[in-house]
């Protein structure tokens, strides 16, 4: 999975791959600090990224977490892949994406639900400016990829087959501490003998031996 800055100009730099260097784009309803360039047309049309408000919002189609929200995230799908539910996961350094049904969707603070523009996975509560149709042909994805665009950052990858294994969010979550041995609470032969009562004279704890004189 690509993680790129919609900016200027729109190139790919591989199948399935956007790399657009630049600024990022702020997110609300001014333009965005540069222009994008339509790729496949001859005039090369340049229009600016802008978002404005969505009511009423998308469904959730997705849910996605960036750097520090990537673990908290990995944790909520894992749990969710061990009671029995099947999601898609992709995921790289930085970024993890869980797609599935509405309903099936893990949560988890500092994430956020995308939903279904036409082509795109957009933040359920944005609209991005100018039509949806246009970004993924500027952010060099391919039909039937995955393509997702928020304020600020943009995902190209090919779509994940559905999973139920818990073990591919192994690698986000911290590694648990190594658990500390146990005290040997065994006496040596050497142990002083533990405080309490003196044994009674002539039990079996009592030393045997010749009475001092």
């Amino acid at each position: 999975m690509t993680t790129a800055q919609p900016s200027v100009p729109a190139r790919p730099s591989g199948p399935g791959r956007a790399v657009m260097p630049g600024p990022p784009v702020t997110s609300g309803s001014a333009a965005a600090p540069g222009p994008v360039t339509a790729r496949g047309s001859a005039a090369e049309p340049v229009f600016a990224l802008r978002w404005e408000r969505r009511e009423p919002p998308l469904p959730p189609a997705a849910v996605l977490a960036l750097g520090d929200a990537v673990p908290a995230l990995a944790a909520a799908t894992r749990a969710r892949l061990l009671a029995g539910v099947r999601l898609g996961t992709l995921a790289d350094a930085g970024a993890l994406l869980v797609l599935g049904a509405a309903d099936d969707l893990p949560w988890a603070d500092g994430a956020r639900y995308l939903g279904r523009d036409g082509e795109l996975l957009v933040p359920t509560t944005a609209r991005p400016l100018p039509a949806p149709a246009l970004w993924p042909a500027a952010l060099g994805a391919r039909r039937d990829q995955v393509c997702v665009l928020l304020p600020g950052h943009a995902l190209v990858a090919d779509p994940p087959p559905p999973t139920t294994d818990p073990s591919a969010l192994d690698r986000f979550l911290p590694a648990e501490p190594d658990a500390e041995p146990e005290p040997d609470t065994e006496p040596g032969p050497d142990a002083a003998p533990a405080p309490g009562r003196a044994p009674a004279p002539g039990s079996a704890e009592q030393p045997t031996g010749s009475r001092p004189a």
